[in-house]
């Protein structure tokens, strides 16, 4: 048994060919990306990045958080170089966010100093010792740059 194929059915094949072959449209442009976190969270996210930079904590990355994790917006890390400076800088910091925002915060890992943790709600800092930073390395967990270390 054979197949007649009629002139219109291969006139509807070639188009369809052609269509297929035709170049791709252009794609529209992307809508600006909004952040979805409030003003007051951005605000807080602000006074936590310069109270580092004023204890002098170095090698400071915030990573944005908002569409991978639904406990904080942003993660904030930073490193102290001794135990000392870690411990100070955590202390000052919860004071600085008590003061500015009236919230009452805790600081887990003060007594060592080795790694201070401190849940400001939405965003959540972590201050180390420059060796613990490289041990744990949340950096490369969470997919941000990796700060390089400064040159002697």
């Amino acid at each position: 048994m054979t197949t007649r194929v009629t002139k219109t059915a291969k006139a509807t094949a070639k188009t369809a060919a052609k269509s297929r072959a035709a170049k791709p449209k252009a794609a529209k442009p992307a809508a600006p990306k909004k952040t979805g976190i409030p003003a007051a969270v951005q605000k807080l996210h602000k006074l936590i990045l310069k109270s580092l930079d004023d204890d002098k904590a170095e090698d400071i990355v915030s990573i944005d958080l908002s569409g991978k994790s639904s406990v904080a917006d942003y993660m904030v890390i930073a490193s102290g170089r001794s135990s000392r400076q870690v411990g100070a800088i955590a202390e000052h910091l919860v004071e600085r966010i008590s003061a500015t925002a009236g919230r009452k915060l805790r600081a887990e890992g003060k007594a060592a100093g080795d790694w201070v943790l401190i849940d400001a709600g939405d965003i959540v800092v972590h201050i180390f010792r420059p060796e613990v930073r490289g041990f744990y390395n949340l950096e490369k967990m969470w997919g941000a740059t990796i700060p390089e270390p400064a040159a002697a």
